[in-house]
């Protein structure tokens, strides 16, 4: 079959941008999803906490998602559910299998990817120890206890501090559970301030910096774990090792973005996010292919996932519409001193609407700094931050006339405040 617009993922980001792309004229829509259902992860997120931004009210998860799958129902936008993408190619042919319509392939004139991100799991840490149950990733023990009705143990630790790992502490012990503290190798938590207020702080939950978990123990269900203090390369300190008792352990140790269909089209990956790179209009480096949400860079706030599918779907009907500027005036983004990345990539001023939000991480905790924007040595954008920390995503937005007097490249960098 072929289609004008084809989305790889239901979720917040590929039903954002569905919605938008719909709006600026393009009726031709496909939403791919290989769950049994839309909304992605969000489904199992059933604390608040969204769409302070998009609807400047405390949505849970599910609640968010309805609001974006009634729109594309009311817009009449196809989807299929169950359907699993098995190939994606650079000349933008899919190939999709589901139980209904079997293995079809699609040839589409543009394609936008919101597969979402995965979590690493216990094989990429190499902790020492059988395998007992018990051992669990953050979010899988999320959606047994919040959709499926399982409790997963009762006493438990938690490795890492990604906000996963923070909002489960605060659900399991909701559930009766007994969290006996979170583990985190890094100085510094790599979820958000809010939810270390909230999930942890709130319930008397300790969280350990400088530790992770070096043993896991028991034969057919987890009995312990042995934590110790680690040094400045992250190695265990012997003579720090303790003993925890529990029945479970959760891993909260990060998310990775879902590319391995970009990487077989050929897109160029940023080693630094594990995602695409993108344009002003998150087009990857293949023309028609597009990217949005945690499939290019994992997010804080799943309103910023929307924020900025709404530009993929509006740059992919511009692209099939002929109406996409491409390479006349075009400069790179380039993080340093401090910011540990920068998305967008690429900036083609020419194809901005009004203006565009730039997101960035830092890379360690800072104090005291001013986050500077400049052109060579031209300073354009400044602002003073008391604290950043690379668990806390940063957001600036610059409009379209700054934008088209930048010469040479767009650098963000942090430079301490004098006194």
């Amino acid at each position: 079959m072929e289609r004008d617009l084809v989305i790889i993922g239901g979720g917040p980001a590929g039903l954002a941008a569905a919605i938008e792309a719909k709006k600026n004229g393009i009726d031709d829509i496909l939403i791919l999803e290989r769950d049994k259902r839309l909304g992605g992860i969000l489904q199992q997120c059933i604390h608040n906490g969204f769409g302070l931004h998009i609807f400047k009210e405390q949505l849970t998860g599910p609640e968010y998602a309805q609001r974006f799958i009634d729109e594309v129902e009311a817009l009449g936008i196809e989807y299929k559910l169950d359907t699993m993408v098995l190939h994606l190619s650079k000349d933008k042919r899919i190939v999709a299998l589901n139980p209904k319509d079997g293995l079809m392939e699609i040839k589409a004139k543009a394609v936008i990817l919101a597969m979402g991100c995965r979590e690493r799991t216990r094989g990429a840490l190499n902790i020492p120890g059988s395998r007992p149950a018990g051992i669990f990733t953050a979010g899988s023990a999320q959606r047994f206890v919040n959709m499926e009705g399982y409790m997963v143990g009762k006493k438990v630790v938690i490795l890492g501090s990604g906000d996963i790992g923070l909002i489960m502490a605060r659900r399991m012990t909701l559930e009766g559970a007994e969290v006996k503290m979170v583990v985190e190798i890094m100085p510094y938590s790599t979820g958000l301030k809010r939810n270390i207020v909230q999930c942890l702080e709130d319930f008397d939950i300790p969280l350990l910096f400088n530790h992770t978990v070096i043993k896991i123990h028991g034969k057919n269900r987890v009995e312990g774990v042995t934590i110790a203090r680690v040094d400045e390369n992250k190695r265990p300190l012997v003579g720090t090792e303790k003993y925890i008792e529990c029945d479970t352990l959760l891993l909260s140790v990060g998310l990775i973005p879902e590319n391995e269909l970009s990487k077989e089209a050929d897109i160029a990956i940023n080693p630094l996010t594990n995602g695409a790179y993108v344009s002003e209009l998150m087009e990857t480096s293949i023309d028609g292919i597009f990217a949005c949400g945690n499939v290019v860079h994992v997010h804080d706030l799943v309103d910023y996932v929307t924020m900025e599918s709404y530009i993929a779907g509006y740059g992919a009907a511009k692209y099939i519409k002929g109406e996409r500027f491409k390479g006349e005036k075009t400069f790179k983004t380039i993080g340093m001193n401090g910011i540990r990345y920068v998305v967008p990539n690429f900036i083609s001023p020419q194809n901005v609407r009004e203006e565009v939000n730039f997101y960035m991480r830092v890379n360690d905790v800072y104090k005291n700094v001013y986050l500077i924007v400049r052109d060579r040595d031209n300073v354009i954008f400044r602002i003073r931050k008391n604290h950043v920390t690379p668990g806390e995503m940063e957001r600036i937005k610059l409009s379209k006339d700054i934008l088209q007097r930048v010469k040479d490249e767009l650098i963000f960098e942090l430079k301490e405040v004098a006194e």
